[in-house]
């Protein structure tokens, strides 16, 4: 009899053990509002894949493509309130309750992907202050995306080589650039990047302010006949955010496992942004786009005109970060600190996957 109970006993314990371990498995829902195509869509996957095979299948990360799961829009309430568990949100979608990411919408001589995005992680990740502005939010960052530097597209006759070319042209780019642009005299038209191709083909635009990755997906070559290379900045408050609640049930095992998933993927896609630069670039000089489309490099001291005019955007970033109670001054200087710092590692050492 006490031998048939011990039994029974074994087997409840292993059962027991059985589904305790069923149920440490993780399943992680991700709002992306992109659809599954392109190279940042390539480095979500990466992010997933890596997750998955940092914890040995024990977390996985079910990523809902092209708004399906939440909206752009919605993202960033979506992951607060619960309704997702991850999310790509972008600042310019909230600019106040995102001021902390904000800071990566500045823009600066960095035009770098790889230099842009380790030094947003290092702020992100160590600066608690940013930290606590997301987690009142009931966020917590893992990693960033960028666009890469902006530069010029313009229709025949429109090319912009100097600070005084933008006078009176008429225009579209994004956040702050639109607006240092307007301050520097351009006419702004407000339009979806969606519309552009129609806007530089009728006329209706003269110059976009764009990046060689949606000059191929929006084949906007077709319609422009030059590209001034400007690098000017980019757009860093664009971030993968975690709910606070999930990300405080996980263990520091598993915590440490989403932040090295986010690093590893900083590396991959600076590496894929880089290339897929490169290759546009190369591709509308050689004219493989079906046309020649000459890329000319902006002159420094013009380029540095454009650099300066954006300073007041800096000031306004830590004015208002103080007014939330923020170090604004102190935050700053660290930020531009990193980014120097990873443009020396570069200078000195090249990119991590070229050792």
């Amino acid at each position: 009899m006490r031998s048939t109970i011990k039994s029974l006993l074994a087997a409840s314990v292993l059962t027991f053990a059985g589904v305790a371990q069923v149920s440490a498995d993780i399943t992680l829902r991700y709002a992306e509002g992109g659809p599954n195509r392109g190279t940042r869509a390539a480095a979500v996957q990466f992010f997933a894949d890596e997750v998955d095979r940092l914890s040995d299948g024990d977390i996985k990360v079910d990523i809902h493509w092209g708004g399906a799961l939440l909206k752009w829009s919605g993202v960033m309430d979506g992951v607060s309130a619960g309704s997702a568990d991850l999310g790509t949100v972008l600042s310019s979608y909230e600019p106040q309750e995102l001021k902390a990411l904000g800071i990566g919408d500045i823009p600066l001589e960095y035009s770098d992907p790889w230099v842009g995005m380790r030094a947003m992680y290092d702020l992100m990740t160590t600066e608690p202050e940013l930290k606590q502005s997301l987690a009142d939010k009931s966020l917590v960052y893992l990693s960033n995306f960028s666009t890469t530097g902006v530069q010029f597209e313009c229709t025949e006759g429109n090319q912009i080589r100097t600070v005084a070319d933008i006078e009176g042209k008429r225009l579209r780019a994004t956040g702050t650039y639109s607006n240092v642009l307007a301050d520097l005299g351009g006419n702004m038209v407000g339009m979806t990047f969606g519309e552009v191709y129609q806007g530089l083909d009728t006329g209706l635009l003269d110059c976009l302010g764009s990046y060689f990755y949606t000059m191929r997906a929006y084949k906007t070559y077709e319609v422009v006949e030059t590209v001034t290379r400007v690098d000017w900045g980019q757009l860093l408050g664009f971030a993968i955010v975690m709910n606070e609640y999930m990300w405080s049930d996980l263990n520091e095992e598993q915590q440490d496992i989403m932040l090295q998933a986010g690093s590893n993927m900083i590396n991959h896609f600076a590496r894929l942004m880089i290339a897929e630069s490169d290759d546009v670039a190369g591709k509308l000089n050689d004219g493989s786009f079906g046309k020649t489309v000459p890329v000319t490099r902006m002159a420094e001291g013009e380029r540095q005109k454009i650099l300066d005019a954006t300073l007041k955007y800096r000031d306004s970033w830590i004015a208002e970060a103080n007014e939330m109670g923020l170090s604004g001054e102190r935050i700053w200087s660290r930020y531009i600190e990193l980014l120097g710092q990873y443009q020396d590692e570069l200078k000195t050492g090249g990119y991590p996957w070229e050792g």
